[in-house]
């Protein structure tokens, strides 16, 4: 690119020019970064068209046009390279340039001026030697610079679509993960649903549960104060009838004062008999309304025995109260040392109506099977031992299956037929004994020959 040209090289000046455009639009990528030096480059070589026509017409030496157009060509470079020079490989394709450009306008100003002749052709070799290598050496640099930024450029490629591989598969998880997380929380609303109607529905057998055993002890009451209320009555009719008689007895003109001493003796003792009974249906009303309050889960002194003799009546009376034809031998057995015990009486009340009103309906059971000699008895019995007050209740019913004993006691489990019991009562009723009181319920049974509920309440 640095000699000097005859006029017949001047044919071979356009198709270098276009290489040389070529190769360096090429090796810059100019046509994505600078479209317009690609065409610049592109058409570098179209002034020496009109230069080797002219050079021809004239007959003019074709070495200095040569020189010009050199110089014009790499005016075309330098420029390009300057502006693309953000570009590395470009910025080092400047350097090695650039030394060739300033040989080639040193040696068009020579020969033009023919100055320093004699001192330029003795360097001129090893200035041509410097300058060769010179540009060689930066063409290597640029050519390994272009390689390292494509590395780069692929490596940076390569880190975009795996970010972009990362990104989706992060959509895709983030997608997924959405619609797990509406399909637990739609499962979450529907285990939240059924929850609340469970509850209800517990609420429901709990509040039914609470209205059967109130049932029972209503009807143990109604039948335990209808018995001193007929006396009342009856009494009160017997009364009536004296009083007329000594009325009619004082009208008469011969009155008989021993018939009269008589009549008022009687409605004496009737009018005792009144106050008796009377006393007792309101002792029943008085002891039901102590048990009705409302419980404030304080424990009192309790007597047991008492409180156990009662809802045992009670229990009983309920049932026949149903059930007139059925008859039971009671058999209450209790400690005449056992001290007061510190319960809620209502609480320990509901326990004990449980108990009895299940065994009265065991041994009803086991009666309506007509075995021979068979005598239906339901006890209850108190003792103290040790720190701890026991109470027992014991039916010789129907038994409870082996395969039911483990499960007595959890809610909604009953050995009873659908509809008549909701298997909450003894659940409720170790409930309270086992965490209302600090005591236990255990029970044993023998299907067939009968069932006994053991409670242990510290003293």
């Amino acid at each position: 690119m640095a000699h000097s040209a005859s006029y017949g090289d001047l044919f071979y000046l356009a198709p270098m020019a276009y290489g040389i455009g070529r190769g360096l639009s090429k090796f810059l990528e100019l046509p994505k970064r600078l479209p317009r030096a690609h065409q610049l480059l592109n058409y570098v070589w179209v002034p020496a068209v009109p230069m080797v026509l002219i050079a021809g017409a004239l007959g003019l030496k074709g070495d200095k046009l040569g020189d010009y157009y050199w110089v014009f060509v790499w005016l075309a470079i330098i420029a390009t390279l300057a502006a693309v020079r953000d570009y590395r490989p470009a910025r080092t394709l400047l350097l090695a340039v650039i030394p060739s450009a300033l040989y080639k306008l040193l040696e068009v100003v020579q020969s033009a001026s023919g100055l320093l002749m004699g001192r330029f052709d003795i360097a001129k070799d090893v200035s041509v030697s410097f300058v060769g290598i010179w540009l060689i050496t930066f063409l290597f640099i640029a050519r390994s610079q272009k390689k390292q930024l494509e590395k780069e450029q692929l490596l940076r490629e390569e880190e975009a679509r795996a970010k972009r591989a990362i990104e989706a598969q992060n959509a895709e998880l983030e997608r997924l993960v959405s619609e797990r997380t509406v399909a637990l929380t739609n499962q979450a609303e529907e285990l939240r649903t059924a929850l609340n109607e469970l509850k209800t529905t517990q609420a429901q057998l709990i509040q039914s549960e609470k209205m059967a055993s109130l049932g029972e002890l209503t009807a143990g009451i109604a039948h335990e104060i209808q018995n001193p209320l007929n006396f009342v009555n009856n009494f009160a009719d017997v009364s009536a009838e004296l009083v007329t008689e000594l009325e009619e007895e004082r009208e008469k003109p011969a009155r008989d004062v021993e018939l009269e001493a008589d009549l008022l003796a009687d409605l004496k003792q009737n009018l005792l008999k009144i106050s008796q009974h009377g006393g007792r249906a309101a002792s029943i009303v008085r002891g039901m309304l102590e048990h009705s309050r409302t419980s404030t889960g304080e424990r009192q002194p309790t007597d047991l025995n008492a409180l156990a003799d009662e809802y045992l009546r009670l229990a009983y009376h309920g049932l026949r109260a149903k059930d007139k034809s059925f008859n039971a031998t009671l058999l209450p057995d209790f400690d005449p040392a056992l001290p007061p015990v510190a319960v809620i009486g209502q609480d320990l009340g509901r326990v004990l109506l449980n108990l009895l009103t299940n065994a009265f309906y065991a041994v009803r059971q086991r009666q309506l099977r007509n075995e021979p000699g068979y005598a239906p008895t339901v006890s209850i019995s108190t003792r103290k031992l040790g720190d701890e007050a026991e109470l027992r209740v014991k039916d010789n019913g129907t038994g409870i299956p082996e395969s039911a004993k483990a499960k007595i006691f959890q809610p909604f489990f009953t050995t009873k037929p659908t509809g008549e019991g909701t298997g909450l009562g003894l659940s409720l009723s170790y409930d309270i004994i086992t965490q209302g009181h600090g005591g236990t319920l255990v029970v044993e049974s023998e299907e067939g020959q009968g069932t006994e509920f053991i409670i242990r309440l510290p003293v």
